[in-house]
């Protein structure tokens, strides 16, 4: 290749635009580039199973979301607001990146993984999060993830109840769901209403 050449090689791009504006750089995300709305927006029009979910809607992350935090008050319900929050935003770097099926993301690999650690970290941290989810709440955060996925399963994704078992374990005795997907608009509000209840109750201005 000639010097002039590789002078005209543009390193590829590694940033997305989002609407309110914002640049967001998957390589080093920045906390001063995450908006609320922005991950609202995206999450609304993320569907949970790729889409392949009964209804007129797709179940989406940001639904998902709410009901996860709610599940975690139900197994735990001495959970702070901060940790509400955190529930409420383990999936958030999904308005980014999408709901990868579990599948997929394990053909991907550690790559993704580190891409996703990376924006959960920013993510936590503009909205005064720690930055890594300790341990035992991410415990309890992926029990009650498991949770709404076997209801998700078994009532939207064609699973039967058998097959849920094995991949999701059996719900708990006390707590039952039935799921209705939200069109767009109303799963964002939901999730931008709730993280506005958890971010009053932290006494953020």
């Amino acid at each position: 290749m000639t010097v002039q050449a590789r002078r005209t090689v543009k390193a590829p791009r590694v940033w997305q635009r989002m609407l309110s504006g914002r640049r967001l750089d998957l390589a080093h995300p920045s906390p001063m580039d995450v908006e609320i709305e922005d991950i609202a927006h995206g999450l609304a029009r993320v569907a949970r199973w790729n889409g392949q979910t009964r209804g007129e809607h797709a179940f989406s992350v940001a639904e998902h979301s709410v009901i996860v935090e709610r599940i975690c008050r139900k197994l735990d319900p001495s959970l702070t607001a901060k940790q509400g929050l955190t529930a409420l935003l383990h999936d958030s770097p999904e308005y980014v990146i999408g709901d990868m099926i579990s599948p997929f993301k394990a053909l991907l690999g550690e790559g993704y993984k580190a891409v996703e650690a990376r924006l959960q970290e920013a993510i936590h941290i503009r909205f005064g999060l720690p930055p890594v989810t300790p341990a035992k709440l991410k415990k309890l955060v992926k029990k009650a993830d498991m949770i709404c996925a076997w209801f998700e399963a078994t009532q939207l994704a064609g699973f039967e109840v058998d097959e849920a078992n094995r991949f999701f374990g059996e719900p708990p005795e006390g707590i039952r769901l039935r799921l209705a997907p939200k069109a767009v608009p109303d799963a964002q509000e939901a999730f931008l209403a709730r993280f506005r209840q958890l971010m009053t109750e932290m006494g953020a201005p």
